[in-house]
């Protein structure tokens, strides 16, 4: 019987979809399809593009550079799809026990998600500087001073570096992940506390499996960004010491402004290429029906 009414009305249907597929088909999978064409083809953005199948692609899988950027890209999407998203689920479920003041440290933890990643770049830049940043300034006070590094400009601590001032902004995950957490009923709880499950147990048998799809969901953007990657690395390294903090998306720009378009889009399809198989694997092994929404039915 449905099926006959969609049938039915399907020009209509049809009708209010329209501004939606053309807006799509303008501003993704035009762009996309324009990124995989180039890729195949030497081009300058002047003159005429000269096809040359997967040389790009080749050449850019030959290179140690390019091949130094996947590991980093991989470790940033490690970062914060583990890392980040530990903490910020650590974070989340004590918030979600509404401790003194838990109002307060919500928008404490939340408050960096509301300023430009410039600023922040710029502020952590200052604080590893070598001769008078906060963080070796900080280490001489408390008598390690031989623990003080050049932060940014060795190989060893550059990468560990720039990834920390990134993994230590929870705020944006911890948001979701709360506001998940404090949808679980309370009855659960007061069951586990009734049969004599500690804190950790509850959090492990109750709330960790009923806010899995929204954790899955989490990771999966965290990933997304770590392979993305591009702000903090360009402008507190610029890919060095050593192009030991090169990213893809930094060989992407470094291509364009060298106006080589054809390994700027073929870098491109890679990132999209590999985004995808990532991603879709996060959700095929990891992601599960909602608990919660199965205890409502």
């Amino acid at each position: 019987m449905a099926g006959r009414k969609l049938n039915k009305h399907w020009k209509g249907i049809l009708l209010f979809l329209l501004p939606v597929i053309v807006l799509y088909g303008l501003f993704f999978v035009y762009p996309l399809g324009f990124v995989f064409t180039v890729s195949l083809t030497k081009w300058n953005g002047v003159s005429a593009m000269k096809f040359i199948g997967f040389k790009n692609f080749i050449d850019n899988f030959g290179n140690q550079n390019f091949q130094l950027a996947v590991r980093n890209n991989f470790l940033w999407a490690f970062a914060l799809g583990v890392v980040q998203i530990t903490l910020a689920a650590t974070v989340a479920m004590i918030l979600a026990r509404r401790p003194k003041g838990w109002r307060v440290l919500r928008t404490v933890y939340f408050l960096p998600n509301v300023i430009s990643k410039v600023a922040i770049a710029m502020l952590w830049l200052a604080i590893y500087n070598a001769e008078f940043g906060a963080l070796n300034a900080f280490l001489d006070m408390i008598g390690l001073s031989g623990w003080t590094h050049n932060w940014l400009g060795e190989i060893e601590t550059a990468l560990p570096a720039v990834m920390f001032q990134e993994v230590v902004y929870i705020g944006y995950f911890m948001i979701i992940i709360l506001a998940g957490t404090m949808s679980v009923p309370e009855s659960y709880y007061e069951a586990a506390q009734i049969d004599g499950a500690n804190v950790w147990q509850q959090e492990r048998y109750i709330t960790i499996p009923m806010i899995r799809s929204i954790l899955v969901t989490a990771m999966t953007l965290a990933v997304a960004f770590g392979l993305r990657h591009f702000e903090a690395t360009f402008l507190m390294t610029n890919g060095g010491p050593a192009n030991s903090t090169t990213v893809m998306g930094l060989i992407l720009y470094k291509a364009l402004a060298a106006l080589d378009y054809g390994h700027a889009n073929a870098t491109g399809a890679t990132l999209i290429i590999v985004g995808a198989i990532i991603i879709a694997a996060i959700r095929r092994f990891l992601s599960s029906r909602d608990a919660v929404a199965e205890s409502k039915q």
